[in-house]
């Protein structure tokens, strides 16, 4: 049954993919060349969960929550420009892996800069969630809400973590050994 607990450790997975690409990052200022295909997987995978999932459960949650707790309002604005943001950011981290992946010169000082400003947006982003949001739904929110609001929702996350496990069992490792945001 679905619960804020199943949102904090579709969080948590969130929190881990970006630490695989923190690596990544890591490795790219270091010199190395990363496996931009699998970069690409991971932020295919972040698109397709952002807009499948947390664009529709923000929303739930921010019309349920305004019509309950007017108080509301401002996380909802904030939490709504920075997801804008952060979209803009991944969407132009994916525009340049195209450029990379299609052989055209992209000054990898350039790529290195859009990864980390994107991975800085997002940990962010995730922070908010964490401190601002979670608690917030914890408090307004009972159990029965927080289940008929879940359920009006996609479950294709766990499909593309499986999906993730099978295409690239060394980046699934990866995201297995990364540290939870809840530890």
């Amino acid at each position: 049954m679905a619960s804020l607990n199943q949102l904090r450790r579709d969080h948590a997975s969130m929190a881990r993919l970006l630490h695989v690409l923190l690596i990544r990052h890591k490795n790219l200022t270091q010199g190395e060349r990363p496996d931009f295909h699998l970069i690409r997987e991971v932020v295919d995978y972040i698109l397709e969960y952002m807009e499948g999932f947390i664009m529709p459960l923000e929303r739930l949650y921010s019309e349920h929550l305004l019509a309950k707790a007017p108080e509301a309002e401002a996380l909802s604005r904030r939490m709504g420009e920075d997801y804008q943001d952060l979209r803009k950011r991944l969407n132009l981290l994916s525009e340049t892996l195209d450029m990379i992946l299609m052989d055209h010169v992209v000054p990898m000082d350039r790529f290195i800069d859009d990864l980390k400003t994107y991975l800085d947006a997002h940990n962010a982003y995730l922070k908010v969630e964490r401190e601002k949001l979670f608690p917030f739904l914890r408090e307004h929110l009972t159990a029965a809400e927080q289940k008929d609001l879940l359920k009006m929702l996609p479950d294709g996350t766990q499909a593309s973590l499986s999906q993730l496990r099978e295409d690239h069992p060394e980046l699934y490792a990866e995201f297995k050994a990364a540290p939870s945001p809840f530890a």
